[in-house]
């Protein structure tokens, strides 16, 4: 599969889903409040800190980071092998949607609660995901 598609389509399946869910969040559950789905809540947090709320007072360093790097994917991704395409795109597709948020509301929606990990977001999962890709290929190249 050509790699300008699995990277560019999965940054915007990405893009998409987190804006999606941040968007039916920010419209059916008033901030601070939260709904019980199964073993997950759904609350509505804005987090002007970095990944599940960790360095509160790193918001502008970590939007300018997160554009950075965004654009780096973008000019660089071809440069990678089509394995890598995959995370990259997940990479960029989370970076982008928590970026927007900054944007728009000056801070993070995050709203999925799983009660034993700070509240997190549909982009801080793809970006989780990138990483344990990530670690999974570097282990595999080194075997």
């Amino acid at each position: 599969m050509n790699k300008r598609l699995i990277f560019f389509g999965t940054a915007a399946l990405v893009f998409l889903l987190d804006r999606i869910t941040k968007l039916l969040i920010v419209h059916n559950i008033s901030p601070g409040t939260s709904v019980e789905v199964g073993p997950v809540s759904l609350v509505h947090i804005l987090n002007t800190g970095t990944a599940f709320g960790l360095l509160k007072s790193a918001g502008l360093i970590f939007t300018v980071a997160a554009l950075l790097v965004s654009i780096y994917l973008i000019v660089r991704h071809q440069n990678y092998d089509s394995r890598m395409q995959l995370p990259l795109g997940l990479v960029l597709g989370g970076a982008l949607g928590n970026v927007v948020d900054r944007f728009v509301y000056g801070a993070v929606i995050d709203f999925i609660d799983v009660h034993f990990w700070p509240v997190f977001n549909v982009a801080d999962s793809a970006i989780t995901i990138a990483i344990v890709l990530f670690i999974i290929m570097e282990l595999k190249k080194s075997k």
